[in-house]
């Protein structure tokens, strides 16, 4: 190819690029819709600024290229359906669920909407899809804990309060529907050393208060929260309640933890809304979320409340402070 041919195919190809830019400009704004399991509070917020900043640096500015409409659940599954309904009524590029009871409800909506789940556990399993190489439909997303994260909620639990010989699992089946799952880690790690297990099903504030002092009126006791959205909501109730009965807890977030709980371990959520950013941004460029595969959790922290471990009267071992992502003094 000459020089003369060679400038006439890049003047071509450039008055395609143009024409394309044209069109993507008449088009208008991406949309991208974002229903969060949670409340609208700082914990959420935080998230929902992450994954802004995260699309931010990948290109799409809200108001700019980006139409971002969001509503919160707050975990309430009226709320979820309807603004669920809403939002497939905008007609957006992509989805975003954050939750299993968000993902499963927009599932059930659409099979044509490309769809990015977060803070799901499990995808297969609950039946989000069908194989976490291949999705195969049009969800993809990040997976959160494992089941057997239990076994280690449950070590956690043992390492900063050893004398505990009775533990309550706090959970509300709703919320959770696969409850069971977690609780079979944590009973396999329980039976080697005896410990014995109380399932606490709640659903409400009253049922959480009742649950708790149940608990604490047996000796020796302890609580590991499971993660899902009625916990959340009353995370504050259940580190204040947990706190006055003198019971050492676990908790699965680090905001539970920074609400007052004594120890958290799990998924760092705030660094999951921005990888769920790198996906939105390849399916607006093009991509199908059969072909991203569904991706592990893999950043894990914990953080220890010392505050909480003075008001129940526990001394911290130094390995576990060591190990710990975040103190709180």
């Amino acid at each position: 190819m000459n020089r003369r041919e060679f400038m006439s195919l890049f003047g071509a190809l450039g008055a395609v690029y143009a024409l394309g830019a044209r069109v993507r400009a008449e088009e208008g704004p991406r949309r991208v819709g974002l229903l969060v399991g949670m409340t609208n509070d700082a914990e959420g917020k935080a998230r929902v600024a992450a994954f802004k900043q995260a699309l931010g640096r990948l290109g799409w500015t809200a108001g700019k290229n980006l139409q971002l409409d969001i509503r919160w659940s707050s975990g309430d599954p009226n709320r979820i359906e309807a603004y669920g309904k809403e939002l497939i009524g905008l007609a957006p590029d992509v989805l975003v669920s954050a939750s299993l009871p968000v993902t499963a409800s927009l599932q059930r909506r659409t099979r044509s909407i490309p769809i990015v789940f977060l803070v799901v556990p499990d995808p297969v399993r609950n039946g989000i899809v069908a194989n976490q190489a291949k999705p195969e439909a049009n969800l993809t997303g990040f997976a959160t804990f494992e089941f057997s994260m239990g076994a280690k909620w449950l070590e956690v639990l043992r390492e900063i309060a050893p004398d505990v010989a009775r533990v309550g699992l706090l959970f509300d089946p709703a919320a959770t529907p696969r409850a069971r799952r977690y609780i079979s880690a944590i009973e396999d790690a329980a039976r080697p050393s005896g410990t014995a297990l109380e399932n606490l099903a709640v659903c409400n504030d009253a049922e959480i208060e009742r649950a708790v002092a149940h608990l604490a009126s047996k000796a020796r006791s302890g609580l590991i929260i499971l993660p899902d959205n009625t916990m959340v909501r009353h995370r504050h109730l259940i580190a204040s309640l947990a706190a006055r009965h003198g019971v050492p807890a676990v908790y699965p977030y680090r905001y539970f933890a920074q609400s007052g709980g004594l120890v958290s371990y799990g998924i760092d959520t705030v660094d999951l809304y921005s990888q769920a950013a790198t996906y939105v941004d390849r399916i607006l460029r093009g991509a199908k979320p059969a072909d991203l595969p569904v991706q592990e959790s893999s950043k894990f922290e914990m953080v220890i409340n010392l505050k909480a471990a003075q008001v129940l009267g526990l001394d911290i071992p130094p390995t576990l402070i060591a190990r710990a992502d975040e103190v709180v003094a």
